[in-house]
């Protein structure tokens, strides 16, 4: 039997859609991530308020999901699946780094480093927002970046970015199921 790997999703929203608020649409998001027979055990932040990055628009409501991936799944088919999500939820690309209904980043997968054309893990700028670090500090603290072997605790210790705040604690509908952190 092969050991599933733990993985990270961070996700952001700041424009409502029929589905309702950014909140709204994140769980949803969260919703569907469940719904994928490939992740296990997922865990999923607070949500956090956060200044964008880019263009003048609205603050953003951030967070971090972790969860075991089936060794089975391709982390470019789970990046496929990420954008399906997106798209479901309203997402249309249209602007760099623009406003949005729902962004997914896969963030970490296990200690692997993926570097090609589509897909680049550990997510090439998350070291230095502390959208991504806060949140996943916060039920990840322990996992190691695999390039520089710090923890997340650390890396957002470290982190310059601090404009964030809690915005939410999830709702007792949504369980938390805990993932092994990554020595």
């Amino acid at each position: 039997m092969c050991t599933p790997v733990p993985i990270a999703i961070a996700l952001g929203s700041n424009l409502s859609s029929e589905l309702g608020t950014p909140v709204d649409i994140l769980n949803a998001a969260i919703e569907r991530l469940r719904q994928l027979p490939q992740l296990d055990r997922l865990e999923v932040s607070s949500w956090y308020r956060t200044a964008p990055i880019g263009p003048a628009q609205p603050d953003y409501i951030n967070g971090c999901a972790i969860a075991l991936v089936a060794v089975t799944l391709d982390p470019h088919q789970l990046l496929q699946n990420l954008h399906h999500i997106e798209a479901d939820c309203g997402r249309v690309r249209t602007q760099h780094w623009g406003a949005r209904t729902l962004d997914l980043d896969l963030i970490l997968w296990g200690d692997r480093i993926i570097a090609t054309p589509t897909l680049t893990v550990p997510h090439p700028r998350f070291r230095d927002r502390a959208f991504v670090l806060v949140p996943l500090a916060e039920i990840a603290p322990q996992w190691r970046d695999p390039q520089t072997q710090a923890t997340i605790a650390t890396l957002a210790a470290r982190c310059p970015d601090t404009a964030i705040v809690q915005a939410s604690r999830l709702p007792s509908t949504m369980s938390r199921h805990p993932v092994k952190e990554q020595a």
